[in-house]
């Protein structure tokens, strides 16, 4: 059993791929995404809150910014970049082998259907849990733990991937054996290590 984060791992998701659109500079992009549409901000979309919610609540600390932090939830989608098919391939061989797949993601309810609508691989898995659905967000143990009982996954038996060290921290702390994903090339030499049936890299060549 292998278990996937979504973003970062599977999809390249990044909100700079629509505020480079919207900023002159770097420098004022960057500040926007740190002190403005915050992660901690974002986070709380993941968490379950509604965007409308958020952005009201955003938009009346910072008015003058109001069509920037708008465009957070409006232009959403032009944050996806596609996916990351170096990963897609070795889902796909996992697939092949008949593993059971499931994913993991930190990811709003309300925009997570862009991402179903547009990524034909998540049919490939045998259950999602979403974040916002849950209202609980990694590295929160209690999400793994509703994953693991909700399908029935020993957690010794299942592999993890994530992007982010927390999470993988979390995940090992409720017993998954858990990655890092770095890129595809290393990941695809650890689960040979763990003795998942995926492909060489001389295979590949």
């Amino acid at each position: 059993m292998v278990v996937f984060d979504l973003g970062g791992v599977l999809i390249d998701w990044n909100p700079r791929y629509l505020y480079r659109k919207l900023f002159d500079d770097d420098e004022g992009m960057e500040r926007f995404l740190s002190e403005v549409c915050s992660p901690e901000w974002n986070t709380r979309q993941d968490a379950g809150r509604l965007w409308r919610e958020a952005v009201s609540e955003l938009t009346t600390r910072h008015p003058d910014q109001a069509a920037m932090i708008a465009a957070y939830h409006l232009r959403w989608p032009e944050m996806l970049s596609g996916d990351i098919p170096e990963a897609i391939e070795l889902l796909k061989e996992l697939k092949q082998q008949r593993l059971r797949l499931y994913a993991l993601t930190n990811w709003s309810h309300e925009t997570f259907p862009v991402a179903r609508s547009r990524f034909a691989f998540l049919d490939w898995f045998e259950g999602i849990v979403v974040s916002g659905e849950e209202r609980l967000v990694k590295p929160d143990p209690a999400i793994f733990l509703r994953l693991l009982t909700r399908y029935d996954i020993p957690p010794s038996r299942a592999v993890y991937i994530d992007d982010s060290p927390r999470n993988v921290s979390a995940a090992a702390g409720v017993g998954l054996q858990a990655l890092r994903f770095v890129g595809a090339h290393q990941l695809r030499q650890n689960l040979i290590a763990l003795g998942l049936p995926v492909r060489s890299m001389e295979a590949l060549q």
